[in-house]
């Protein structure tokens, strides 16, 4: 009959709604699931590419070193990147805004009110110890001829020149802007060659070559600007 079919619908429908917001959190948690699992899939992915990079260097390496050394299948992790290129820019990307992180801590006013000798200790501890803790970062700065990372860091190099004649100008501020601009360009120079040779090395060597670097840029700088901040 017609009003039994539509009360039996009408029960069907009342289930049905009453199932509803079960199944709806349901709906909802399995793409957050699979989120999670993807960026964890990632993160797996760029560490791999870290460890590659460093050994290898980028030229050499390869999607199937990475995903070798993931532990995935080269398919797995074209799931995620689609080359070589993909991954460097996203690992680079990622470290790139942690070395900005990183400068931002070490230059802060604070540290930079400090006489000269503790000044060159909180700027460069940090960025020396990020760079320890990250060596895929100066893989990938250096040689990757990737476009996207060879402008960002640039403009990381001129962001920390402007950081470093900003701190000049205040310990010297009778210098002209050539004379800090000659200055901050040796400091980076003495600080990027030596950083060479300071990753190069562990335990006592690299603390050697740490504090032979503190003690070159003391030298040279001294001369120049007191031991304290004008204020």
């Amino acid at each position: 009959m017609p009003g039994t079919s539509t009360g039996k619908n009408a029960e069907k429908g009342t289930k049905n709604s009453t199932a509803t917001p079960a199944t709806a959190a349901a709906t909802a948690t399995t793409p957050r699931r699979r989120q999670a699992r993807g960026e964890r899939r990632i993160s797996q992915l760029l560490a791999a590419a870290a460890g590659v990079f460093c050994r290898t260097g980028y030229a050499a390496a390869s999607t199937n070193a990475i995903a070798r050394e993931a532990g995935v299948s080269p398919g797995t992790l074209y799931q995620y990147f689609p080359n070589k290129e993909a991954i460097a820019i996203e690992l680079g990307g990622q470290l790139l805004q942690r070395a900005h992180e990183t400068h931002g801590q070490a230059f802060r006013p604070e540290n930079l009110r400090r006489p000269l000798p503790e000044l060159l200790d909180a700027v460069l501890d940090p960025v020396i110890a990020f760079n320890c803790e990250n060596p895929a970062f100066w893989a990938l700065m250096h040689g990757t001829g990737v476009p996207g990372i060879a402008q960002e860091h640039e403009e990381l190099h001129a962001n920390l020149l402007t950081r470093i004649d900003a701190v000049l100008r205040d310990f010297c501020p009778q210098a002209t802007p050539h004379e800090l601009a000659l200055v901050s360009n040796m400091i980076l120079g003495i600080f990027k060659s030596s950083l060479d040779l300071i990753l190069a090395h562990e335990g006592d060597e690299r603390t050697a070559y740490t504090a032979e670097l503190k003690a070159v840029l003391l030298r040279y700088l001294e001369p120049m600007i007191t031991t304290t901040l004008p204020h």
